[in-house]
């Protein structure tokens, strides 16, 4: 039969053994085991208290690394500003330390935010943050990246409850009065780096009205395009305006070529014209001189002039033909003067 908890303890109690039916099996004895005894000390209540003080005192031990800055508060006001190194404050609560990274250069995403870096890199999108409108009333999408550091550690801490979000909701208003201020065409072309400087310039505006201590490094737009609903109508857009700047280019190329040549030639035809106009000038000038000469040695002697105009007239006139000159006063075949060999040909009667 089985046995309760109490029969149990007291034959092991005991020592006895138990038989029914014939026999009965005994419990074999208790082993007992040394005991030992660690000694006690006792510390006396002052000792404690000094080692406990040492412990809180020592607690206000801290350092600042390289990148960070110290701030030391004294019941919830700033007390110091304390650079990088090992430093102490008073241990909690009179005093407490804070250590932000003054160097390192934190980002926040617009737009988009970053899953997985990859590669390949898993990105989702924020429609809500990205669609904005342009100043033509059209939708764009714009993803952009803002970078910033900390330039005053007691209002970061202390002057904004949530930095980051801070910068993420000032970003998205800087980018959205941005572009609300640009054509759809400047927005998604030419004008992406203008909107950058912009956005960053109204942006650090916004950051100091709030006293966030935080100064923008650099305003990134990742990507900007037109809603998924009417891209294949903005792909057409840009396939036409592709086309008409390369229309324009080989025009002003053609241009390019056409006018040198054109001016070449008229520059040519000014020279020459000039030319010819110098070589008139001159041959009138020389022919005034030969007449005004003419009419000196006329004044002269008139009749000795009039014959020899008279003869060279008649070179000038009957080149071919050969010319005698014959004296009115004589007769015979003696008078007649063989001119040949002298430039005077034909017949000439005086």
């Amino acid at each position: 039969m089985p046995m309760d908890w109490d029969e149990f303890k007291s034959r092991r109690q005991g020592g006895g053994s138990g038989g029914g039916g014939g026999g009965g099996g005994g419990i074999p004895p208790q082993i007992k085991l040394p005991q030992f005894r660690l000694p006690s000390f006792k510390l006396p209540s002052a000792a404690i208290f000094v080692v406990a003080a040492l412990i809180w005192l020592a607690s206000g031990i801290f350092s600042v690394g390289p990148d960070e800055q110290g701030i030391v508060l004294r019941f919830g006001r700033i007390e110091r500003v304390v650079s990088s190194g090992l430093n102490y404050h008073m241990p909690f609560p009179i005093e407490t330390a804070y250590t932000p990274k003054v160097t390192e250069v934190k980002r926040v995403e617009i737009g988009f935010r970053t899953i997985d870096p990859g590669p390949p890199a898993r990105y989702s999108d924020k429609p809500h943050e990205s669609r904005m409108l342009t100043g033509d009333e059209n939708m764009v999408d714009v993803d952009m990246i803002v970078q910033y550091l900390i330039v005053e550690a007691d209002k970061y801490l202390f002057k904004v409850r949530n930095p980051r979000e801070t910068v993420v909701h000032a970003a998205e208003a800087a980018i959205r009065q941005v572009v609300g201020s640009k054509p759809i065409d400047e927005a998604l072309t030419t004008g992406k780096g203008a909107i950058q400087q912009e956005t960053l310039v109204e942006l650090q505006k916004i950051l100091d009205r709030y006293e966030t201590g935080l100064r923008v490094v650099a305003v990134q737009l990742q990507d900007v395009t037109p809603p998924k609903e009417v891209i294949h109508a903005f792909k057409d857009v840009a396939s036409a305006r592709e086309d008409r700047n390369r229309l324009v280019n080989e025009a002003q190329g053609y241009q390019n070529q056409v006018i040198p040549e054109t001016r070449g030639k008229v520059a040519a035809i000014i020279r020459k014209a000039e030319a010819y106009r110098e070589t008139k000038i001159r041959h009138a000038r020389g022919d005034a001189n030969r007449f005004l000469a003419t009419l000196k040695e006329y004044k002269k002697a008139p009749a000795i002039t009039r014959e020899r105009l008279y003869l060279e007239m008649m070179k000038e006139v009957m080149p071919t033909v050969d010319k005698v000159i014959l004296d009115q006063g004589k007769s015979g075949v003696l008078p007649i003067l063989p001119l040949r060999g002298n430039g005077i040909e034909g017949v000439t009667k005086r």
